[in-house]
């Protein structure tokens, strides 16, 4: 499990962290830990990890300044700036040929897909955004743009998280298996990293959490 070595190498190392990134991190690997004893329930599975990716990077004045899409840009830039050994672009190297491409294939999770069905968009304009965002994914990985890439990813899921959030589905349910199933392959292996990067790096400015602890 992801969870147990990140917690000992956390154990190890917390004593040098800063008091908003221990925060971070102890609420992230708390929520990774929660993810891994779901077993087969993955509508839960991809609840709790989207909640550890959440724990890790939010921050109040990104969520001041910027969209949740830019938030998750900025943050994902800084990783991979980080990432000396390239382990998020091994990430998207060894899922792409599997979930992120089917993730990319999919217009279930693809917002302009309910802007149409909602009235708000033509169909074809959701179509030809469709087919630019899956050129401009497949762009990345060949340029090795990992930036790019994790945020266009992310942004899809973005998508089904609010699905989900929002009651606008069902647990279970056989319409929505190939999404959940392909986000929690891909979140299972991206937020390990995530949590592993900040670790390696205490000295950086991560930002101070959304909900600090207070006392009464």
């Amino acid at each position: 499990m992801e969870h147990e070595w990140l917690k000992q190498k956390q154990r190890s190392m917390r004593d040098g962290f800063s008091e908003s990134l221990s925060l971070r991190v102890h609420r992230a690997l708390s929520w990774l830990d929660k993810s891994e004893q779901c077993g087969d329930d993955k509508d839960s599975q991809f609840i709790f990890l989207w909640i550890a990716f959440n724990a890790a990077y939010a921050q109040d004045t990104e969520c001041l300044r910027h969209t949740e899409a830019e938030a998750f840009s900025r943050f994902i830039s800084k990783l991979v700036e980080l990432d000396e050994s390239a382990k998020l672009y091994g990430v998207l190297w060894s899922e792409f040929s599997s979930s992120i491409r089917v993730l990319l294939d999919n217009q279930f999770v693809f917002q302009p897909f309910w802007d149409f069905h909602n009235g708000k968009i033509s169909e074809e304009d959701w179509k030809t955004k469709f087919i630019n965002a899956k050129a401009a994914a497949n762009y990345a990985l060949s340029h090795k743009n990992s930036e790019q890439l994790i945020t266009i990813v992310l942004q899809r899921m973005y998508t089904l998280r609010n699905q989900m959030m929002h009651g606008g589905a069902t647990w279970n349910s056989s319409a929505n298996r190939t999404q959940i199933r392909d986000s929690v392959s891909f979140l299972s292996k991206l937020v390990p990293f995530v949590i592993d990067i900040m670790m390696n790096n205490p000295d950086q400015l991560w930002g101070d959490a959304n909900y600090p602890v207070i006392t009464e």
